[in-house]
C-alpha cells in the first residue's frame, strides 16, 4: 500500500493478519472476532498458541518474505505480536496492506543498541550504558560505568534470556563468551525501588489513549506478577505517562507501545525498554479496564475510535510457567474457588520450565486486595502436592 495514502477506518468484516502466532496473537485474535473481523496468522510453530482460534495459520519463519507477502495479499491490515519479524518480510507485506506498526518502528525497537541510542537522541531518560562489540569493549565499559553491569544481547533474547551479570571487569571475557560473542548493551546496575510500565495506543489518524501505569515484579528477568493500577505516587504516574506518550508520538506509532521503566531508590525514572505490541504486564486490562489491551490493539490498527482506558476495578495477574506442571496438573479448581479469580491458558501443548503457559487474574476493591487474591489463588495450584 502506498505510504502517502490517507488512513481510513478498516471496518468489521475485513481480515486482520498477525505476524506471529504466540499467546499475544491468540488473545488479539480472540478480541478481534467479537468485533466482526476475520483473522489469519503466521508462525514457525505448527502448533502455535493462536492456531485454533484463527481462520488460517501459515506455518513459516519470521523471515519468510514469500509467506508474509501471501498473508498480506489476503488481508486489509497487518500487525505483529513479536519483535522477531524480519524487516524485509514487513516491507514485502507493506506492498499489499498497511503494516501497523510499520517496519521503521520495528527496526528501531528490535535492536537494543539502536533503541537506546534513539531514546537518548530524542531526549528520553535512559540509565548509564555502553554498547559493546567485544570483550575488550565490555572491560572498558565496566571500568567506566563502575559496579555491577547487566549485559544484554542487542538482538533477540527475552524473559531473561540473552542476558548476563558482570560483577568485575576481569570477568568480561567469560561473560561476553556466555552471550555468544554477540553485540550487546552493558547497563549499569541500578538500585531499584519499583519497575513500572505504561501502555499507549495510537491510531494512524493520531488519536492517543494512555493507560495508568502498571506495577511489575520480575524474578530472573521473567514477570512474576503485575497489578493495575500500580500503587505509586500520582506525580510519578503522571511523569511516566507523559514520557510514554512522548515516545509513541515521536515514533509515530500505529498500534500499541509499552514503555517499561526503572524507578530508582534515588527517585530517578529511566526507560528500560520498549515493546511495540500487547504486553504481559497489561493482561490485567482484560478484567480491570473498560477496554482490554487486545481490543485496543484492534481498534488502533484498524483506525477505529480508541476505547476508554478507565479502570473499572483494580486487578492483578500472576504468570503460570511450565514448571508448575512438573509434578502433575495444577489444582485449577482450587484456584478458581476463590471469588474474582479467572484462569487464562494459552493452548500450548507442551509445558517446559520457564515457558509461559498462561496466567491467573483477580479483581479486588484495591490493588493490594487484587494482588493478595491472585497470589492466594496461585498458592492453591500446588497446595496439595
Amino acid at each position: 500500500m502506498p505510504s502517502d495514502r490517507s488512513p481510513s477506518p478498516i471496518l468489521p468484516g475485513a481480515t486482520l493478519a498477525i505476524l506471529g502466532g504466540g499467546q499475544l496473537g491468540r488473545m488479539t485474535a480472540m478480541a478481534a472476532r467479537p468485533l466482526g473481523y476475520h483473522v489469519t496468522t503466521l508462525d514457525p510453530d505448527p502448533s502455535c498458541a493462536s492456531r485454533f482460534v484463527v481462520e488460517r495459520c501459515v506455518t513459516a519463519g519470521f523471515d519468510d518474505v514469500a509467506a508474509a507477502t501471501e498473508l498480506a495479499r489476503g488481508a486489509q491490515v497487518v500487525t505483529i505480536e513479536i519483535e522477531k519479524i524480519s524487516i524485509d518480510a514487513m516491507r514485502a507485506a507493506q506492498a499489499f496492506a498497511p503494516v501497523r506498526p510499520g517496519p521503521e518502528v520495528l527496526e528501531i525497537i528490535q535492536d537494543r543498541g539502536r533503541q537506546k541510542a534513539w531514546l537518548e537522541g530524542h531526549g528520553f531518560p535512559v540509565g548509564p550504558y555502553r554498547e559493546v562489540n567485544d570483550a575488550a569493549a565490555l572491560t572498558t565499559a565496566a571500568q567506566a560505568l563502575g559496579g555491577k553491569l547487566h549485559v544484554k544481547v542487542c538482538w533477540g533474547g527475552y524473559d531473561g534470556r540473552g542476558q548476563a551479570v558482570l560483577e568485575r571487569p576481569e570477568d568480561a571475557a567469560r561473560v561476553f563468551g556466555e552471550l555468544g560473542g554477540q553485540r550487546s548493551v552493558a547497563e549499569k546496575g541500578l538500585a531499584l525501588a519499583q519497575e513500572l510500565s505504561v501502555l499507549v495506543a495510537r491510531s494512524p489518524s493520531g488519536e492517543v489513549a494512555v493507560y495508568a501505569p502498571s506495577l511489575n515484579h520480575h524474578v530472573k528477568g521473567v514477570l512474576e506478577w503485575s497489578v493495575l493500577p500500580g500503587p505509586i505516587a500520582p506525580a510519578l504516574a503522571e511523569r511516566a505517562q507523559q514520557i510514554a506518550r512522548g515516545i509513541a508520538e515521536q515514533l509515530k506509532m500505529e498500534g500499541l507501545l509499552v514503555t517499561e521503566f526503572f524507578h530508582t531508590e534515588a527517585g530517578e525514572l529511566f526507560v528500560n525498554e520498549l515493546a511495540p505490541r500487547p504486553h504481559n504486564s497489561f493482561h490485567t486490562t482484560e478484567v480491570a479496564c473498560a477496554t482490554s489491551q487486545f481490543e485496543q490493539a484492534v481498534r488502533a490498527i484498524c483506525d477505529l475510535p480508541l476505547g476508554s482506558t478507565e479502570i473499572i476495578r483494580p486487578a492483578a495477574i500472576v504468570n503460570l510457567l511450565g514448571d508448575l506442571w512438573t509434578n502433575g496438573e495444577p489444582d485449577f479448581p482450587g484456584a478458581l474457588a476463590l471469588p474474582g479469580v479467572r484462569l487464562h491458558l494459552y493452548g500450548k501443548r507442551q509445558a517446559r520450565p520457564g515457558r509461559k503457559m498462561g496466567h491467573l487474574s483477580a479483581i479486588g476493591a484495591t490493588s493490594q486486595e487484587a494482588l493478595e487474591r491472585v497470589q492466594a489463588a496461585y498458592a492453591r495450584l500446588t497446595a496439595g502436592r
